[in-house]
């Protein structure tokens, strides 16, 4: 049994047997920075928990542009993937690894099997799919309120504080894909803040100089 099923919240309250089952129906992936987890078109790939690493879920346009809804960060799930087991559910999503990512799968067969004998697990579900989606308004209020610099500012403040170091390995591109923007505007944006001594930029990396300027720009 991998450890990573012990840190799911309901997993002290199943049964020796269900336990056994999602533990049986369990397998560890990985993926590269940059790589698919999931797509629209795949089947219902299960319950992920994420080991190490981060992903990013997002939706793309008609016309090609990806808007970034929310992140997962290593010892968090993700039931979208997962969302075939949740009936009121019905949400296209792709899932692409932000960095080298090792997630633990479990199989959704035996999630559902077990599931329907726990309810505990089923409000689980529902209680993190509530969290996700509050966190896909705030990319929404973001998006359709704040003005693209203040959104810049608001994303390279919560690098910051989430990597608890002034100095983020990232680019123009990545940001533009997190922020549901273009590239060219991100860097129009990003040379703006450089001149007024906001960060320095160098390829592939941003350097936060002043928390004070930054905070004024959100």
């Amino acid at each position: 049994m991998h450890e990573g099923l012990k840190k799911l919240p309901f997993w002290s309250k199943l049964s020796t047997t269900d336990q056994q089952q999602l533990a049986q129906s369990s397998h560890v992936e990985r993926y590269k920075k940059g790589e698919m987890i999931h797509r629209t078109d795949t089947e219902c790939k299960g319950l992920l928990v994420v080991l190490s690493g981060q992903m990013r879920i997002y939706i793309l346009s008609e016309e090609g542009r990806e808007v970034t809804l929310f992140r997962v960060h290593q010892n968090e799930t993700c039931v979208l993937s997962a969302s075939c087991l949740i009936d009121s559910i019905a949400f296209d999503v792709m899932m692409e690894a932000t960095e080298d990512i090792e997630v633990l799968v479990v199989q959704t067969c035996a999630f559902f099997q077990v599931m329907g004998q726990n309810p505990e697990i089923e409000l689980y579900l529902y209680k993190t799919a509530t969290e996700h989606f509050s966190d896909v308004m705030w990319t929404m209020q973001q998006i359709l309120f704040m003005r693209i610099d203040q959104r810049i500012a608001q994303f390279l403040w919560d690098e910051m504080v989430q990597k608890g170091s002034t100095t983020l390995s990232i680019t123009h591109d990545e940001i533009a894909k997190y922020i549901g923007s273009a590239r060219e505007v991100v860097t129009k944006v990003m040379k703006y803040m450089a001149q007024e001594e906001v960060v320095a930029l160098s390829r592939g990396r941003v350097e936060i100089l002043s928390k004070e300027k930054l905070k004024k720009c959100m």
